[in-house]
């Protein structure tokens, strides 16, 4: 039987581990063994793993290497078949792990497979990170099935079927280990934010499946890291969407992207100057400051992903604008495939 962890990357979230870890100690079949990966927390997140949470393997970092390179580092210290990546915010309930260790048992083509995703607070609703699966449209703005842009749908068992999606959340990403470590895992320059849709990407161009099991269901808090509009997530989500899109696009799409994305971004800036949010208009600009600055790495990194291309993305990409359709009224995932 193939050999699968739950790894949970945390930092400084004592009181998220308090909240939510017993849930997963408790929903973890036998054998499936726990690991919290401990980004260098200055809290005392590694005091209470040691005394209320025995059973429950610790691995330090010396310092915090962000989402993306964290788990990287700690993964290549972790022996599994299968690696069940938890945000330190998920609760899963009993029965959650069963379903998803079944869909990669029977398809060894499918690189990542996820649950729905609901909210914590509202468990009617489903969770804006992710919901019943991600895709993305042709400019590179992601959405869900229960999430366009904004808005958030209520749970009615809608999305329920199980299917082939562009990408899963990182709040609860369960992927082989041999194809994680075969693309070189997380983008580690990405820090945090859109390094799960950027290697969902990559998974798919290197042949692989990407899948969401509806029927196993996990609740997620959201927001434990960084709020949503907070300087530090518009620099970070606009950063990285943008060096993911160079990486990964056909040559036509980075074409039509390179044209239109500037002049979008540059009108998301000058909306947030006039909500009084100078901070994020500044972030905007510092993205692509970065962005630019990456240009040499982000060729190196695109050359290779062409290079070893076995599979494509390109039938889980909306030919549309999203954002168009959100701004005509379709502000759920059916309206909007209507």
């Amino acid at each position: 039987m193939p050999v699968a962890k739950i790894v949970i990357l945390n930092w400084n979230g004592a009181e998220h581990l308090r909240r939510f870890l017993p849930s997963v100690v408790a929903a973890a079949p036998e054998g499936v063994g726990v690991v919290v990966a401990d980004n260098g927390s200055t809290d005392d997140s590694v005091a209470i793993l040691a005394a209320e949470f025995p059973t429950v393997s610790v691995l330090r970092m010396d310092r915090n290497y962000g989402f993306a390179g964290g788990y990287n580092r700690a993964l290549e210290r972790i022996e599994a078949d299968y690696y069940l990546l938890l945000n330190s915010d998920v609760e899963t309930p009993a029965g959650w792990l069963g379903p998803i260790l079944d869909c990669l048992n029977a398809n060894p083509d499918v690189a990542v497979a996820a649950p729905k995703l609901i909210s914590c607070t509202d468990r009617t609703t489903f969770e804006y990170a992710g919901a019943s699966g991600g895709f993305i449209d042709f400019l590179g703005y992601p959405f869900c099935r229960g999430r366009i842009l904004r808005c958030v749908e209520e749970d009615r068992g809608q999305y329920d079927d199980a299917r082939d999606v562009f990408w899963v959340s990182g709040a609860a990403f369960c992927c082989r280990a041999d194809v994680f470590r075969a693309l070189g895992g997380f983008d580690a320059d990405f820090f945090a934010h859109m390094e799960e849709i950027d290697l969902c990407w990559r998974m798919q161009l290197a042949g692989y499946r990407v899948r969401v099991v509806p029927q196993s269901t996990v609740y997620h808090l959201g927001g434990g890291t960084l709020q949503t509009d907070s300087p530090a997530k518009v620099f970070y989500n606009h950063r990285n969407n943008l060096a993911m899109l160079y990486k990964c696009t056909s040559p036509a799409q980075r074409l039509f992207v390179a044209v239109a994305r500037p002049a979008l971004d540059l009108l998301a800036a000058f909306s947030y100057l006039a909500q009084g949010r100078g901070d994020n208009f500044q972030a905007v600009f510092r993205a692509y400051r970065d962005f630019f600055r990456w240009h040499k790495d982000l060729s190196r990194k695109r050359r290779a992903i062409r290079g070893n291309r076995k599979g494509s993305a390109a039938g889980h990409i909306y030919r549309g604008s999203v954002v168009l359709r959100y701004l005509f009224g379709r502000r759920t995932f059916g309206g909007m495939m209507r």
